[in-house]
């Protein structure tokens, strides 16, 4: 709601002049819901002026810090970010206490190359996650809260960060002698924090290909699908869409195309721009193709050449909207260049583009460059 103007009276003769009230300055919560709002609607520099007004009253503002870093971060400037998240971390003498754990989960997330520091934030993150857990398990009925639940996802999340990069082949780590028993240690106690956490079980199929044990994994897969798989897309307990694509990958390493191809549709309806989603639709098709040519040329009642048709449509999609995006996983757009060559060699043809497609989206674009300038001036407050 805009701001309403006074009306104008006439001034009397026997009236005393009437004082000019300044507009009212918008508290601290107000601002902070305001910059929030901004990043989820992706508007970031919009939002960093609003975190700034913050700032310039409360310079030590946990919270607006936080937005603050995670803002550098979404603008690509990682240096700032990590500056930001260490001022909320001791020996900061600002710092809060306790520090937020998710301070130590970015600077995880953004340590990419001193891996063994971001083991050591993950671990901290979950030893403050796991002091906030008990407070509210004392403090709390039979029945777990949400807050419960989102703190047990965290912890999870942050036992299986510190399993990635034991296990990523780009870190002499995963050459240590002590890597695989870490692995399994770690991952114990994130199926004893939450014991049918989907990603967590995902996490153990993941490393038990490592293992050589496909029909280790396969268990752990299908409980850990069968556990969200029947739930809506917004339910808290389904895993967030790099999982799911995760376990598409594990599916298809398994030759599970079915459940592959239900996990990406539901990526899909959530959002039908994923690149990975199209290339992994398109990556399936393929591997289903190629089975069919095995199988007297057919699979699941289809030929191999639908198949491969399918194969190539979605492969086609996912290199437009790889170069469209500037995506920057550039082995992805490798790997569906070289199965569209091949795809090219059996004698599939790309399919005609429809006609109108890029009129009927013209119209979903809107400017609202001039609005969001106005907001910045105020927090409309309804």
């Amino acid at each position: 709601m805009g701001r309403t103007k006074t009306k104008k009276q006439a001034a009397s003769k026997t009236t005393e002049p009437s004082t000019v009230q300044s507009p009212a300055v918008p508290s601290i919560t107000a601002l902070l819901e305001k910059a929030q709002s901004l990043i989820v609607q992706c508007d970031y520099e919009l939002a960093a002026r609003f975190i700034q007004r913050i700032l310039d009253q409360q310079p030590s503002n946990a919270e607006a810090k936080e937005m603050l870093g995670v803002v550098q971060l979404e603008l690509g400037d990682i240096d700032a970010a990590k500056q930001t998240f260490f001022s909320l971390l001791p020996p900061n003498p600002d710092a809060p206490s306790p520090p937020p754990p998710s301070a130590h989960l970015y600077l995880a997330q953004i340590s990419d190359e001193d891996p063994r520091s971001a083991l050591q934030h993950y671990q901290a993150a979950v030893e403050l996650l796991s002091v906030q857990l008990k407070g509210k398990e004392r403090a709390g009925n039979n029945a777990p809260s949400d807050d419960e639940i989102e703190l047990k996802s965290n912890i999870v999340r942050a036992l299986i960060g510190q399993v990635e990069i034991w296990m990523d082949p780009s870190y002499d780590l995963c050459f240590e002698p002590e890597a695989e028993r870490t692995c399994e240690d770690l991952l114990e106690t994130a199926l004893k924090v939450d014991p049918d956490n989907p990603e967590a079980l995902q996490s153990l199929a993941s490393v038990r290909m490592s293992q050589q044990k496909p029909e280790d994994a396969k268990t752990c897969l299908e409980k850990s699908w069968i556990s969200w798989k029947d739930l809506d897309l917004d339910h808290p307990r389904v895993p967030p869409i790099p999982a799911r694509l995760g376990l598409v990958r594990l599916f298809l390493e398994l030759s599970l195309y079915s459940p592959a191809l239900l996990v990406l549709h539901g990526v899909m309806t959530a959002d039908d721009e994923e690149v990975e989603a199209w290339y992994l639709e398109g990556w399936c098709y393929f591997l289903m193709a190629e089975q069919a040519k095995e199988n007297a040329g057919t699979l699941d009642d289809l030929s191999w050449e639908e198949l491969a048709k399918d194969a190539r449509d979605r492969l086609e999609t996912c290199q437009l909207l790889h170069t469209h995006q500037q995506h920057s996983d550039k082995p992805l757009l490798e790997h569906v260049q070289e199965l569209i060559a091949n795809l090219e060699g059996m004698g599939i043809k790309a399919s005609p583009p429809d006609e109108g497609e890029d009129e009927s989206d013209a119209g979903d674009w809107v400017d609202d460059d001039a609005n969001s300038e106005d907001e910045a001036e105020d927090v409309e407050m309804s």
